[in-house]
């Protein structure tokens, strides 16, 4: 794709993106547009395996397969023995965070510290192990600008001996991002594993696992990676994943030795899975190696203008107001308009063209509270946006007062 001294060809990536043509997508924090070349790839393996047979075809594949780990390890920063792809970021929470648990990290009593960004499916995961354990949760209170106040966590850790922090790099439901490599030296130095909720920033921001030091962290591919639905990432730090069991494992993911005993495989091979949708997994390969060849800090510095000119011409709005906060943000840009559900405002985008979607509290239940709004219009431009696809949904959003 052509490039030019770091900047993105937007053109370029607007013609190799089908559905330019027919919509102005804005709902990237849910799930961006594919290109044709990620449309292509996972089309033409479904014909291999119409051809060939399921199992032939993913013989076929078998190459592609291993590169795709070796791309996103150079995506994260990591090994490619640290990574696998999975189903989603919640299959890769969910699992993390059992094979802790059953990995004895989780007793009775333990504590396990949130951000108030968690997401549903992270904290749901989190009150099912502690009800299991007898764990308790405990929630690290925002700074005055909504990002985690480091100067609480450090005070909490301070009063006892903590089992896990799980942590959001950036929350589904506003754009701001957290400090989380502070937050990791703070753990780091306190001995705490961390896992990190990287479902909002992989794809749109640099990510790096060892600047970050978590030792887990998940992603899903169909946000900011442009790739298919039902497909997610998972990185477990080398020495870290002796400390993980996971549940529902199979001759993938463990060797059955004899009939008494098995063992799992070394590393984030431990989370392998046989039956896996090889034709998705292979269009996120693509999307992935697209991502790299333009570059993340590229997509971040456009995904970050476009954001935040779209937030300075609502705010410039009559009636409307931006919920994001914090110091720096990214491309999830939450709104209300006075006097109008945001449920209507999308509704009015929609029958506009317009993609954008809502958030409501049950996302994120811990920050959604008053005095925020507990419900919001999201949109999430990504690098293929165009400013005059931001004016034409401000346009909407103020006819949608009258």
């Amino acid at each position: 794709m052509a490039r030019v001294a770091g900047t993105i060809d937007v053109e370029a990536e607007r013609a190799a993106t089908p559905g330019c043509a027919g919509v102005v997508h804005l709902n990237n924090a849910g799930a961006a547009l594919p290109t044709e070349a990620t449309l292509r790839t996972v089309v033409d393996h479904l014909h291999r395996e119409a051809e060939h047979g399921g199992y032939e075809a993913a013989e076929m594949a078998a190459d592609r397969l291993a590169a795709l780990r070796g791309s996103v390890a150079r995506l994260l920063g990591a090994d490619a023995g640290e990574v696998v792809v999975t189903g989603s970021d919640t299959q890769s929470f969910s699992r993390a965070l059992w094979g802790f648990a059953l990995g004895g990290g989780v007793g009775r009593g333990a504590r396990l510290l949130v951000d108030r960004m968690a997401y549903d499916s992270h904290y749901l995961g989190l009150l099912q192990v502690g009800a299991w354990t007898g764990a308790s949760i405990e929630v690290v209170p925002s700074s005055p600008v909504g990002t985690l106040d480091l100067d609480a966590l450090g005070h909490t850790l301070r009063t006892g001996p903590v089992a896990l922090a799980s942590f959001t790099h950036v929350g589904t439901h506003r754009g701001l991002v957290n400090p989380v490599e502070e937050a990791g030296q703070a753990l780091r130095e306190a001995g705490v594993p961390y896992f990190l909720d990287a479902c909002q920033s992989v794809g749109q921001l640099p990510v790096d696992v060892r600047r970050i030091g978590c030792d887990v962290a998940t992603a899903t591919g169909r946000k900011w990676l442009r790739g298919p639905r039902g497909t997610g990432l998972l990185f477990v730090r080398a020495d870290f994943a002796p400390r993980l069991r996971p549940p529902g494992i199979g001759w993938t993911g463990a060797v059955w030795e004899d009939a008494d005993h098995y063992r799992l495989r070394d590393g984030a091979d431990r989370f392998l899975e046989f039956e896996v949708p090889v034709a998705a997994f292979l269009g996120l390969g693509t999307a992935v190696d697209h991502t790299l060849s333009l570059g993340v800090e590229a997509i971040g510095d456009r995904v970050g203008r476009l954001a935040e000119g779209l937030r300075g011409r609502l705010e410039a709005a009559p009636g409307v107001a931006v919920h994001d906060g914090g110091i720096r943000r990214c491309g999830i840009v939450t709104f209300t308009v006075d006097g109008v559900a945001p449920g209507a405002v999308a509704r009015a985008a929609r029958g506009a063209g317009i993609n954008v979607s809502v958030s409501d509290a049950p996302w994120a239940r811990l920050d959604m509270v008053s005095p925020r709004p507990t419900t919001a219009v999201r949109a999430s431009p990504h690098y293929y946006n165009t400013d005059h696809e931001l004016d034409r949904l401000v346009e909407v959003v103020e006819l949608s007062r009258r």
